[in-house]
């Protein structure tokens, strides 16, 4: 990211929210808010956070959306807010059961069109402009307001899953997973804000564990389901039941936000919203949240990774005209990016200050390599479960709901642990890190397929242990350095940090896939079965009795993939883990950050 010196937009627009020299931020905000520590902790719903009266609970220098929503938590009443996380519970009820369905149906859609080895890399766009939309996402919550922001993710979720019940081919599905990834991910940064927004921060990572908790329940229930569309109506339906249920469950949460938020008004907590939308404030919203910065970015991102894993499928392959194109203006158009945003971009992309604080920037590093990981060897596993190993749909969806139901389980724990000490930087440092190196070094050995299901049902426990705890510090090392005016923006920054991980992480397991996987392939298969129709869909792989010759054949290829794809995932990890030990030790229990009602 280029350095710049120009003020950001939240900078700019005020001068009092307190940015420190990059490294003293916390240092800063803590002495500030010792004064008043002492008799302010609770451990329970709390409206005393800080003062909540109409004349403490709003931050007069703040956005105007950071205003509404400190002016609806003085109004708020418990029974609200507690309504509030019922529904977020049930939420994130539905978006975990939809996340393991669709990751259930990826491969089936692909190998509709012939097109299975595009598995991950029908991903790659939608992680990219997934992660670079929490951005302008971010300035939409803190300019426009928060129930507003959750309503348009809503629509641009809802639009993903028509597309995708509709698509008539791997581009438009491609095209489609763009606006579900969008909008899903959207509505969960939007919760995600809300939960930093009504919590203190000893008691977030307890509430950001209790809000994921359904992921428990529910990825039990993605495989049988699954199975079901399968087999029954089709994939297409599959899509099809989330488009009705999604709104269902999600317009509520934001009809009690925009409930609050008129009773703020009505109370005079509040000014009169400004005119209407004009040209002119189009055009300062562009500028505000660098829209041409962030083209640049997506765009150059997307043209230089797409290559690696479209290059199997061009006659002359790296020599390709389009290939050697792609690669070429994706870098010049991130070169272009570099030089705006240093020279020309009147707001910088990121705010600068902030991002450089030490504790928030390795955070964000350490989540690149972390995702990429996951994402390496990820994209193909539930293929590799059914073909390799014979499992069948459902049972594919149990093992990988291992990680889901683990790690929420255990963050619960880590939530409390954290709570209880106050510290969060020793248990990634010397707890889920290492034990997610060992874990995904036992799969190298164990995703072979002489193995036993047991040990890769092991390593899987030993990676949901490890990846739970280390998202939630994580997250509690990017936000424990900022203040209340800057949550919504290191958030949307955090999540931009990890779909560029996953982006890279997508384009890796491609390429190894495309590399590897045929050549593979073409060494192992007996002369007398297709190549080209083994490597293009699963459903052709799962064809061959398991035992015979060509399927122990798949099956061995898939393991040399694989072994490719982990090795490359411990390399990364390694990496995160020194990313990890830059963090500050900070102590949460000596910040304040929220207003008004809060857990």
């Amino acid at each position: 990211m280029a350095s710049t010196d120009k003020p950001t937009p939240e900078v700019s627009m005020n001068p009092g929210s307190g940015l420190q020299i990059p490294g003293d931020y916390a240092e800063e905000k803590k002495k500030k808010s010792e004064a008043p520590l002492a008799n302010t902790h609770s451990s329970a719903a709390d409206t005393g956070d800080d003062d909540s009266s109409s004349n403490g609970a709003v931050d007069k220098e703040a956005q105007a959306g950071v205003q509404s929503v400190q002016a609806s938590l003085s109004v708020w009443s418990k029974t609200h807010l507690i309504m509030a996380y019922v529904i977020i519970w049930f939420i994130y009820f539905i978006t975990s059961m939809q996340e393991v369905v669709i990751r259930q149906l990826n491969p089936y859609v692909t190998s509709a069109f012939s097109l299975h080895s595009l598995t991950a890399a029908t991903s790659i766009m939608s992680n990219i402009i997934g992660g670079l939309s929490k951005i302008p996402l971010a300035k939409i919550l803190d300019t426009w307001g928060r129930p507003q922001g959750l309503s348009l993710m809503l629509f641009l979720w809802v639009i993903g899953f028509i597309m995708m019940a509709a698509c008539d081919g791997v581009q438009t599905y491609a095209a489609a997973q763009v606006f579900y990834s969008v909008g899903s991910q959207g509505v969960s940064y939007c919760l995600t804000v809300f939960i930093a927004d009504t919590s203190s921060l000893k008691n977030r990572a307890l509430m950001l564990s209790f809000a994921t908790s359904p992921y428990i329940i529910t990825t039990w229930l993605g495989g049988p389901i699954s199975q079901s569309v399968i087999y029954g109506p089709g994939w297409r339906w599959g899509f099809g039941i989330f488009t009705i249920v999604v709104p269902f469950v999600v317009i509520p949460l934001a009809l009690l936000f925009f409930w609050n938020e008129v009773k703020a008004r009505k109370a005079g907590l509040l000014p009169p919203r400004h005119g209407p939308l004009t040209a002119e404030a189009v055009y300062k919203y562009c500028v505000e949240v660098d829209l041409i910065g962030i083209i640049l970015l997506a765009g150059g991102m997307a043209l230089f990774l797409l290559p690696f894993s479209l290059y199997s499928y061009q006659q002359d392959q790296w020599r390709s005209a389009m290939i050697i194109c792609m690669i070429v203006f994706g870098g010049l158009l991130l070169i272009a990016f570099a030089i705006w945003e240093r020279f020309f971009a009147p707001v910088t992309f990121i705010p600068y200050q902030l991002l450089m604080d030490r504790t928030v920037f390795f955070a964000g590093m350490m989540f690149v390599f972390d995702f990429f990981n996951s994402m390496v060897w990820n994209s193909y596993f539930a293929s590799m479960l059914q073909v390799v190993w014979g499992l069948s749909i459902a049972e594919s969806g149990y093992v990988s709901a291992i990680y889901r139901v683990v790690s929420c389980l255990w963050c619960l724990l880590a939530g409390w642990l954290i709570r209880y000490t106050g510290r969060f930087k020793w248990l990634c440092v010397y707890f889920s890190l290492p034990l997610m190196i060992l874990g995904v070094g036992l799969m190298v050995h164990f995703r072979r397929p002489e193995a036993d299901i047991g040990y890769v049902c092991m390593t899987q426990i030993f990676v949901a242990v490890a990846g739970g705890t280390t998202v939630l510090c994580g997250e509690l090392a990017m936000m424990a350095p900022s203040d209340h005016q800057h949550i919504a923006v290191v958030l949307a920054i955090m999540n931009l940090f990890c779909s560029i991980g996953s982006a890279i992480g997508s384009t890796v397991s491609a390429a190894i896939w495309t590399g590897e996987f045929p050549k593979a392939l073409a060494r192992r298969l007996p002369a007398d079965v297709p190549l080209a129709d083994v490597y293009a869909s699963i459903k052709v792989q799962l064809l061959y009795e398991p035992g015979s010759a060509a399927r122990e054949a798949i099956a061995y290829s898939y393991g040399d993939a694989q072994r490719y794809m982990l090795i490359t995932s411990c390399c990364m990890l390694a990496v995160a883990l020194g990313c990890a030990a830059m963090w500050r030790d900070i102590k949460v229990k000596d910040f304040k950050q929220v207003k008004g009602t809060v857990f």
